[in-house]
């Protein structure tokens, strides 16, 4: 999530967490090594695929 800058970040334990930036990227994802900023650690989650295609599941239906 962007934020306009300059921010002032309150974590869950109570440390503050500031920026002087234009614009800030925060977390919302929890994955990033330098949380509540955002490290872009959501762009390496690999996504599960699927081992077949509706065409194939399709196909033995007929049988």
């Amino acid at each position: 999530m962007l934020v306009e800058g300059p921010v002032d970040l309150v974590t869950d334990d109570g440390a503050r967490v500031c920026s002087d930036r234009f614009m800030v990227a925060v977390c919302t994802c929890r994955r990033s090594k330098t949380y509540p900023l955002c490290d872009t650690s959501h762009r390496r989650k690999i996504r599960a695929t699927s081992t077949e295609s509706p065409a194939d599941t399709s196909a033995g239906a007929d049988d």
